[in-house]
């Protein structure tokens, strides 16, 4: 089953003037990049260790509404960019997919995706979704090609070092998703993606938590119009001199998500 969230996609008019907000208002630095150029999309990227946020941009509308990545992302778009939808990692995802078609998931056959860096070198995977994508439905399936760009040794230990402009290394810890059927929620996520059982968490107000490898995925009770917005949380991964472990450094709302970082 998913070992791990792999990454989330936050719909920006410009990732670019996007990833500069980050890093002045986060303290979070966007290292990557790349054009999924038969999809119609264009993203920055910021990698914590293996998993990342990607910051991601309609290059070519008619393509992108075409695209099963570009459509959530058209749609946060037009409500004003945030949080589109979410990639769930997996290291064997024919095998997955299998057994979870077998319990009554409605996932796709895997298919192959790639794509190209401002260097010229391509990153590969293989994915399987739902019918359906966006802020509110199970995540996609994703295993990453290890033999291709990105995910050699050195370069996932460089990344798991890398120092942000908020005081070092930072990881996901949790995604917090406001749903108006909580139960009707977490039952998608184990059929669809095999995420759960969901237990009561520790957050209170209704909410349930469901462990992803070292992640957690949080449903919290949402009922408001608009868009959903998300709750990204993160941790610095190694204790920053002076400050209690567990001190929010960033508490705010950008993008249409809210954000918080703590202190390890």
């Amino acid at each position: 089953m998913p070992h791990a969230i792999d990454h989330i996609l936050i719909s920006c008019q410009d990732p670019e003037a996007a990833a500069a907000a980050v890093e002045t208002e986060l303290g979070l630095e966007a290292t990557g990049a790349g054009r999924h150029t038969a999809l119609g999309t264009f993203n920055r990227l910021i990698w914590l260790g293996d998993s990342f946020i990607e910051l991601i941009g309609i290059e070519a509308r008619k393509l992108a509404e075409a695209s099963w990545v570009g459509r959530p992302v058209v749609r946060a778009a037009e409500a004003g960019g945030g949080f589109a939808m979410w990639a769930a990692a997996t290291r064997g995802i024919r095998e997955e997919v299998d057994q979870l078609r077998a319990r009554g998931s409605d996932l796709s056959d895997p298919i192959a995706g790639e794509r190209v860096r401002p260097d010229g070198r391509i990153v590969r995977w293989m994915l399987a979704e739902a019918p359906s994508l966006g802020p509110l439905e199970p995540p996609f399936l994703i295993e990453h090609d290890m033999t291709a760009a990105e995910w050699s040794p050195a370069e996932r230990d460089e990344r798991a070092a890398q120092h942000h402009p908020i005081g070092g290394p930072v990881r996901f810890e949790t995604l917090e998703l406001p749903a108006p059927d909580i139960p009707l929620a977490t039952r998608r996520y184990l059929r669809t993606v095999g995420i759960g059982p969901f237990r009561p968490s520790l957050a209170g107000r209704g909410a349930r938590d469901a462990s992803v490898g070292p992640h957690t995925v949080r449903f919290v009770p949402g009922h408001s119009p608009g868009w959903p917005t998300a709750r990204v949380h993160l941790r610095l991964a190694a204790p920053l001199p002076g400050v209690e472990p567990g001190t929010v450094l960033r508490n705010l709302e950008l993008f249409g998500c809210r954000w918080l970082i703590r202190a390890s």
